[in-house]
């Protein structure tokens, strides 16, 4: 009966993982309309071919290197050997990796919009091999691998905490994002020449809205599915406290930039409300398993007004960011990783650390993270840049580079020239 109890469990708990995963792939369309909303119209057809290229190549790299390097075991000759109830482990392993490829992909997707409407499309599909093949998985192996950073110390044992990875995913995508925008440039007609910030709008805000609901459905995989099981009591409840926490975050974050926006501007901006949201999520995937509900809708309140100062901020810096994907991701994840320890701090047990997190440790995990993330990307960037250029021809960019790069246009029909 016990054993047949078990195998139960087993099941469920593989079951889950794999829908939570599917939830998460799901959050590739959620990329893909966000940032097609989000560019001009002329650029629309280039940023879906980046978003679903991206999560193909995400997908092969982290079979073929990736997976190993984080955590070891090569399995893509190998394969996984999902031996139940006689290997010990509570689900599938292989169901395990393929909710770990399509964080990768996640990562990778917040690179595409910052970068958009003056990439080479293949410039940036070079830069994809590597980051998910090596730079994502050599930071996941310091961090969820466990393994010491280049052999020096151990995250872990100085009180590193990232739940579903507002760190080791959204601030890693965020930083190998700022590295290429650094290297690209800014936008054509984003900057005036006494250097004030020149509003481009997007072209599609339905889509970009659709893109935010989206994201925040495929987020309860992403936070929920971070908790590994369900068939029990105690893993079901967490599930539910993490669902909840998850979209309290989210709705306080977009009702945050809200209010903000109409301080600052007297307008309910949409671009920032579906940031708002966003920064909401981003902010409590590093912790959403220990807060109370209130603390996780102050958690994304504070998310949802730092992500719009943060917006304009970089723009003021000259940092191009088409969709604010370094803000959301990078800048609110480095707050979701230092707001852990508020509500999940540190425990000791005869002067040792057992569990919990520090804000030594939540510093130094994002330090490393985006040092090294940041580093290699923008070494990365630079060499593709020498080798072939990252960025299209002037007049590519004014007439789009949806024709220069797809050889077509996503609305042909609005084409009035023709």
């Amino acid at each position: 009966m016990e054993n047949s109890i078990f195998e139960l469990q087993y099941a469920l708990d593989t079951f889950y993982f794999l829908v939570c995963g599917a939830l998460v792939m799901w959050m590739a369309a959620g990329f893909s309309m966000l940032e097609a909303g989000l560019v001009r119209a002329k650029n629309t057809t280039e940023i879906l071919t980046k978003n679903i290229a991206l999560y193909a190549i995400a997908c092969v790299m982290y079979l073929a290197v990736g997976y190993d390097i984080m955590y070891g075991g090569g399995i893509f000759l190998e394969g996984i050997m999902d031996d139940g109830v006689e290997g010990g482990a509570y689900y599938a392993p292989s169901s395990d990796f393929f909710f770990q490829v399509v964080f990768v992909a996640t990562a990778m997707s917040i690179v595409s919009g910052a970068v958009a409407e003056r990439m080479k499309l293949w410039a940036f599909l070079i830069f994809t091999v590597v980051m998910t093949g090596v730079i994502y998985p050599m930071e996941g192996s310091w961090t969820w691998g466990s393994n010491d950073v280049f052999g020096l110390f151990n995250l872990g044992s100085l009180g590193f905490v990232d739940f579903a990875g507002s760190g080791i995913v959204h601030m890693a995508g965020a930083s190998a994002a700022l590295a290429g925008v650094l290297v690209l440039g800014a936008r054509k007609g984003k900057y005036g020449p006494n250097g004030e910030v020149l509003a481009i709008p997007g072209a599609n805000l339905p889509l970009a809205t659709l893109g935010t609901f989206i994201l925040w459905l495929g987020w309860f995989g992403f936070n929920g599915g971070s908790v590994l099981k369900v068939a029990d009591v105690g893993s079901a409840n967490a599930v539910a406290i993490v669902f909840l926490n998850t979209n309290a975050s989210a709705a306080a974050g977009a009702l945050g930039a809200m209010i903000i926006a109409k301080l600052l501007f007297n307008k309910a901006d949409l671009t920032m409300i579906l940031n708002g949201a966003l920064a909401g999520l981003v902010a409590i995937t590093a912790g959403p398993d220990t807060p109370t509900p209130l603390q996780a809708s102050l958690i994304g309140l504070a998310a949802g007004v730092i992500v719009v100062f943060s917006i304009i901020n970089l723009d003021k810096m000259k940092i191009d960011d088409p969709v604010g994907a370094i803000s959301v991701h990078g800048v609110v994840g480095l707050f979701g990783l230092l707001v852990v320890p508020m509500t999940n701090s540190a425990v000791y047990e005869n002067g040792e650390l057992v569990g919990g997190a520090t804000f030594v440790g939540q510093l130094a995990g994002a330090a490393t993270i985006f040092a090294w993330v940041f580093a290699a990307s923008i070494v990365v960037w630079f060499v593709i840049h020498k080798i072939m250029g990252v960025r299209v021809s002037d007049e590519d960019e004014y007439t789009g580079v949806d024709v220069a790069e797809c050889g077509m246009e996503a609305y042909p029909e609005f084409n009035m020239s023709k």
